[in-house]
């Protein structure tokens, strides 16, 4: 009936959905496809994640809107891109700095910093250092577009280009 005898034909045909998959996955987030890797990591050293992103169920819902990365306390913080400071200042109990990367915002957690809202920042030049918290011993990276939170490791960590192979 649709001729898939031919062996050739069901091989284009499941390679141009897959397309169409990785097509529309992209689209549907932007930030995870145009900005992979282009972010630096905020401490020096060696990088373990103690705990990673859970994204919540619905927005205001609970979850882990970043990761915790094992750091010392008096450990200096970097900016990951050039942008300008977003806010400095304490958000409950916990000190924090948030940067304004254009279409992204960084956070981090508990850090004291010296700087000031609308200072501008390079790529890692140092913005603060970690503090005490109540959190966990680390600092806690976030990052946002806009009202939407995304993993900061889309933004870290370089995935490579997928590329399909032949089949035979």
């Amino acid at each position: 009936m649709w001729g898939f005898q031919n062996n050739d034909f069901a091989k284009l045909l499941a390679t141009s959905l897959f397309c169409v998959a990785i097509a529309v996955t992209l689209n549907a987030s932007p930030a995870h496809a145009l900005r992979a890797g282009s972010w630096s990591w905020p401490l020096a050293g060696a990088h373990t994640i103690s705990r990673g992103y859970e994204a919540p169920s619905v927005f205001y819902g609970a979850g882990h809107r970043g990761i915790d990365l094992v750091a010392e306390v008096g450990q200096e913080v970097l900016a990951p891109a050039d942008g300008v400071v977003h806010f400095v200042g304490t958000v409950v109990d916990r000190e924090l700095i948030s940067l304004d990367h254009g279409q992204f915002l960084s956070t981090f957690e508990p850090v004291t910093s010296t700087l000031t809202e609308g200072d501008r920042v390079t790529r890692g030049q140092v913005i603060g250092t970690v503090t005490t918290s109540n959190h966990c011993t680390c600092l806690h990276m976030g990052a946002r577009q806009g009202k939407d939170y995304l993993s900061p490791l889309a933004m870290l960590a370089s995935i490579p280009a997928a590329v399909l192979l032949p089949w035979d």
